[in-house]
């Protein structure tokens, strides 16, 4: 236990977060020092708050991106700066300029999560500006000036430090997306035997694979758009190599997504059969968990023995359950605990290629991607301005989020001027912390926030009280925002908790008289909690059960999309056809979103869960024929196949019009004829009389006393076994989720 904790916090001081914490602080405190030292340090504030300001925008991303909003976020949060302080001395006039300004700074978010911490940015600009102490013209000119300089000094600075170590923000997401990749397959260990607490599981899975594929969309936009622009470089071609393991691997995990009644069946009396398989994923994701480690660490990579070993033990798994049962009567077992050994032998040469790059074998493999290609694969945001006109409306969630804020700001800043609250701008700040588009995260924060501020006032209380060294206060001051600034994503109370103290202790620096900073800071942030809640549950609520109709329609239409790459995958054989890849990401990406909406309705009021089971059940269903495609797709991809059957067809066919149908109903058109023939019968049986026919004639090898399988004849059991029950299940899965989505209509429409 202590070693673990020991070596999260080596991680941690040696990941990005941490690193982007000592940029912000050094590059506050070399102009404070700089201009102490010439006799200027008046001027310093300014520039330090211009710092603070626009170092939100440095996230994860292309150079080119990265620099492209850092320096909208300067020429926006100077505008606002200047704007609000001109208009301080004019109540009325701040008040609409107020409003206006949130308004427009709040709709930048519909520019996707660099756009949303640029709005901020700008939000954040708006309280320090009603904080700030400058009146006359030239005051506010120097101040504002001073705070672009900042802002810029702040950029320059970055790229210098990403100069001096360009790949720090890369290493970190690859070692993220590593660790939850092995966190993922750990979990899907769990789910081979556990049957009790499958549920569970499941939805811990659907929280880690949205946490995956976000993880898969910055590697994208960082390795892709990189190469794209400037080439590729021996260090980008290893990390895009990574990349394309992990997210061969993510597939292949979730292709492997077992017929759970099956396995019930089967080995509910013989779970013994099964553990040398699910040990093999706890090794795998172990191991992955390890490599994330290296990364950050450096030094060797772990050895491959465990892995080798519980391959080893998987693979006489299938031979101990043949000799246990007796074939034929084990031959349905078998076939399953074939595919399942496949899919893990396969994720482990995904793993082996990982540590071959990692270990700098030469010629780890051929990176054959181009250009055109590489395009394809990245999530391009949109930045016409007609988005932002487009928003502008009560349909929009992004504008309905702006209406909710700019009245809080607005309350929060009546309020203080009425009850003329002291430092009442630190209640629009929490208000602009907290607020978040739906209640659920909202809360979250609030629960937070609260706990940061309480557990960092009263950490402040006990040193203030021990000593009044200024020395000490700049210390804790400058530590404080450090690790306030590098735990904010990672953990907002944790972060939250160090903020606070920074801002007591800098004002400890300034009046005499703390405590009473601690008790204003305390309050404010409780009304400023209170206001944000009551205004995300009230002021046009955004339940999440409300918008769900097109995240599903978006699942359903790139589900079918992917199932019908899937089959033109099996007539061609292009195993690296552009064309298949591409529907993968964008279904993976799909259910993502659906995963990550249902989270979030769950965390809305009970009242507010409207018909929860009912919508769990279907994005259970679109998440298991995900998987079902991806383990078709899989199979084609790693084997041997024959040529498709009309059989097949006709089964994708049918699952087709399914899809169609449901799409149709979600979207209130005329849905299609539904097939009532009895092709999809015959297909079936013909199916079925082809694994027989290759069942009795490996019998008839048996009673020949032929013990060893011909590997042709496995690999053909195999696919007829394979192809017969994965269209069965995609069949049903359709029809299932053909009758959900129907209840669904007719419920919430």
């Amino acid at each position: 236990m202590v070693k673990d904790y020991l070596k999260s916090i080596e991680l941690f001081f040696k990941g990005s977060n941490f690193y982007r914490g000592l940029l912000l602080t050094f590059s506050i405190l070399i102009p404070l020092l700089l201009f102490y030292t010439i006799g200027i340090f008046a001027y310093a504030p300014s520039v330090a708050i211009g710092v603070f300001l626009n170092a939100p925008s440095d996230i994860p991303g292309s150079l080119r991106r990265k620099i492209n909003g850092i320096l909208l976020s300067v020429i926006i949060t100077t505008i606002t700066t200047g704007i609000v302080l001109f208009a301080k001395p004019f109540l009325p006039v701040l008040i609409i300029l107020l409003t206006i300004l949130t308004l427009c700074i709040s709709l930048i978010s519909a520019y996707g999560f660099r756009g949303s911490l640029i709005a901020f940015s700008g939000l954040l600009a708006i309280v320090i500006a009603l904080g700030v102490k400058k009146e006359t013209p030239s005051e506010i000119l120097i101040h504002t000036a001073l705070t672009a300089c900042g802002g810029l000094w702040y950029l320059l600075f970055s790229l210098f430090s990403h100069w001096i170590n360009p790949k720090k923000d890369e290493d970190q997401v690859i070692s993220q997306t590593l660790l939850l990749t092995g966190q993922y397959l750990k979990i899907r260990a769990k789910l081979i035997t556990k049957k009790s607490k499958r549920t569970e599981l499941q939805n811990k899975l659907f929280s880690l694979q949205t946490q995956i594929s976000e993880k898969h969309e910055t590697l994208r936009e960082m390795l892709l758009t990189e190469r794209k622009r400037s080439g590729r470089s021996h260090f980008d071609e290893k990390r895009l190599l990574i990349f394309i393991s992990l997210v061969d691997i993510f597939e292949l995990a979730l292709a492997n997504n077992l017929d759970y009644t099956k396995i019930n069946a089967h080995f509910s009396e013989r779970k013994q059969h099964l553990k040398p398989f699910k040990n093999l994923n706890f090794v795998m994701g172990n191991h992955l968990i390890m490599l994330s480690e290296s990364v950050i660490k450096g030094g060797k990579i772990p050895t491959k023995n465990k892995l080798l070993k519980a391959l080893n033990k998987a693979s006489k798994g299938i031979k101990h359950y043949v000799d246990d049962v007796q074939l034929p009567k084990a031959r349905e077992g078998a076939m399953m605990l074939h595919n399942l050994y496949d899919y893990q032998k396969k994720l482990l040469y995904e793993i082996r290629s990982i540590r071959r790059v990692m270990a700098n074998v030469n010629n780890a493999s051929n990176l054959k991607l181009k250009s055109a290609e590489a395009a394809q694969f990245i999530t391009h945001q949109e930045y016409s301005i007609n988005i932002f006109f487009e928003n502008i409306s009560l349909k929009s969630p992004i504008f309905r989020h702006t209406l909710r804020l700019t009245i809080s700001i607005l309350v929060a800043f009546l309020l203080g001027q009425f009850f003329e609250i002291r430092n009442a701008y630190w209640i629009i700040l929490t208000v602009i912390v907290i607020m978040r588009p739906n209640y659920g995260l909202t809360k979250e924060r609030t629960k937070n926030r609260i706990l940061g501020t309480l557990i960092g006032a009263i950490f402040a209380i006990a040193i203030i009280m021990l000593t009044s060294n200024p020395a000490v206060y700049a210390v804790l001051a400058a530590v404080s925002l450090m690790f306030g600034f590098s735990l904010i994503q990672q953990n907002y109370r944790v972060g939250a908790t160090f903020i606070t103290t920074y801002i007591i202790f800098v004002y400890a620096l300034l009046d005499p008289n703390a405590m009473s900073v601690i008790k204003f800071r305390v309050l404010d942030t409780l009304i400023g909690a209170l206001i944000s809640l009551c205004a995300t549950y009230f002021l046009w609520p955004n339940w999440e059960y409300k918008k769900l109709n097109d995240v599903i329609e978006s699942v359903i239409k790139n589900n079918t999309i992917y199932l019908l790459a899937t089959k033109n995958l099996y007539h061609s054989k292009n195993t690296d056809n552009i064309n298949y890849k591409v529907p993968r990401k964008e279904a993976f990406l799909a259910v993502a979103n659906l995963n990550a909406a249902f989270q979030r309705m769950t965390q809305d009021p009970k009242s507010k869960q409207i018909e929860l089971d009912l919508i769990y059940n279907i994005v259970t269903l679109n998440h298991t024929f995900l998987a079902a495609v991806a383990s078709l797709g899989s199979f084609i991809q790693h084997h041997d196949t024959r040529d498709a059957s009309k059989q097949f067809d006709v089964f994708i066919n049918h699952i087709k019009t399914n899809l169609d149908y449901t799409f149709a109903i979600l979207t209130k058109q005329n849905p299609p004829l539904l097939d009532k023939n009895s092709t999809i019968s015959d297909a079936e049986d013909q199916l079925l009389y082809n694994f027989q026919k290759l069942s009795k004639k490996r019998n008839k090898e048996i009673e020949k006393g032929i013990t060893t399988i011909d590997k042709s004849l496995l690999n053909d059991l195999q696919e007829a076994h394979l192809i017969y029950n994965q269209l069965l299940w995609l069949k049903g899965l359709s029809e299932n989720l053909k009758k959900s989505t129907e209840k669904y209509v007719t419920i919430f429409n």
